[in-house]
């Protein structure tokens, strides 16, 4: 029997990269994977179709996951797919590199919007619609420059917002008390 048999994750940002890699490990380890995409219906269901040639079980949910409605949508399809919810994997993420001089408001919310809020929304909407109210596990992927940026060791020079945003996902993950992980 595989490690995750009878498992359900959720991975967020999953049409491309680690993302689908991440739901293609899932899968292989036996949990029924909900692949989350933006935007790339197609990468998303590339994805899904290497899941299910593999024996696995996979769908593809679109969802922009730092809409509030999305969110909903994508844990509801998630319980009427397999009834459950275990694992969240907030995987999705966004960045662009500017100069100070050049970040708008605009620009602080997008990536605000996807990285912060969006990680907490999902978690909190996770975190509801798990039977039990807990998730079994529950992962933000941080890349190196987020813990660089965080402990003061990232030059700010070009991307000053990524240093921004690294110290708010700080203080966003910290909150995250049901966190295990591996």
């Amino acid at each position: 029997m595989s490690k995750l048999s009878g498992r359900v994750a959720v991975v967020t940002g999953a049409s491309k990269g680690i993302g689908a890699s991440i739901a293609e490990h899932l899968a292989a380890e036996g949990a029924s994977v909900v692949v989350n995409y933006a935007s790339s219906k197609s990468g998303a269901d590339s994805v899904v179709a290497r899941i299910t040639k593999k024996g696995g079980k996979a769908i593809a949910v679109q969802g922009d996951v730092s809409q509030p409605n999305d969110i909903h949508r994508l844990f509801s399809e998630t319980k009427k797919a397999y009834g459950k919810l275990d694992i969240l994997v907030n995987n999705a993420g966004f960045y662009e590199f500017a100069p100070l001089e050049a970040i708008t408001p605009e620009h602080i919310h997008k990536q605000f919007n996807l990285n912060v809020t969006g990680l907490l929304l999902n978690a909190r909407s996770g975190q509801t619609h798990r039977a039990g109210g807990r998730l079994d596990r529950q992962y933000r992927l941080h890349r190196w420059s987020d813990a660089s940026a965080a402990s003061g060791h990232l030059q700010c020079k070009q991307s000053c917002g990524r240093c921004y945003y690294s110290f708010a996902l700080s203080g966003a993950w910290s909150t995250q008390d049901s966190c295990e992980l591996a």
